[in-house]
């Protein structure tokens, strides 16, 4: 059902990203998925990188976006089937600001809608959004996420 859902809305899932660092890329524990921060990533290559400011909010938006998506794929990978989820807890939003920026919370909006749109209720989630001074790779932003499962 949830697969239809994204093919409704044009979305095919990637093979998930491989951790930059030391972790792993999503941990199990009880009936909660815990993901690790996901960078906007695409097929093994940055799509989005430096720092953002009011005069890149679009583009900002469009790298919390495919952040969102990546989470998808970790979640497919590890559960096989996105119908499992029961709820996305919380959401972290990193954006790689100028220090006069404040629209941290625009900039991981569409993350959070795309998670509304494609999980209804069970969509809706805690969540911030902070400016930070770098991110790994020099990424636009960085998320990661809580997620509930069942089966």
């Amino acid at each position: 059902m949830i697969e239809e859902k994204l093919e409704s809305l044009g979305i095919k899932l990637p093979n998930p990203p491989t951790p930059a660092g030391s972790y792993v890329p999503a941990v199990k524990t009880s009936n909660l998925l815990f993901i690790s921060g996901q960078i906007p990533m695409e097929d093994g290559k940055m799509i989005f990188t430096g720092k953002v400011s009011d005069d890149n909010l679009e583009t900002a938006q469009k790298s919390a976006r495919m952040c969102a998506i990546n989470i998808l794929a970790q979640i497919k990978k590890e559960l096989g089937n996105l119908d499992k989820v029961s709820k996305i807890v919380r959401l972290s939003g990193f954006v790689n600001s100028v220090p006069e920026f404040s629209q941290q919370p625009k900039v991981i909006n569409p993350a959070s809608d795309l998670f509304f749109e494609i999980f209804g209720e069970k969509g809706k989630h805690s969540r911030i959004a902070v400016g930070v001074a770098s991110l790994p790779l020099d990424a636009m932003t960085e998320i990661d996420a809580i997620i509930e499962f069942s089966g």
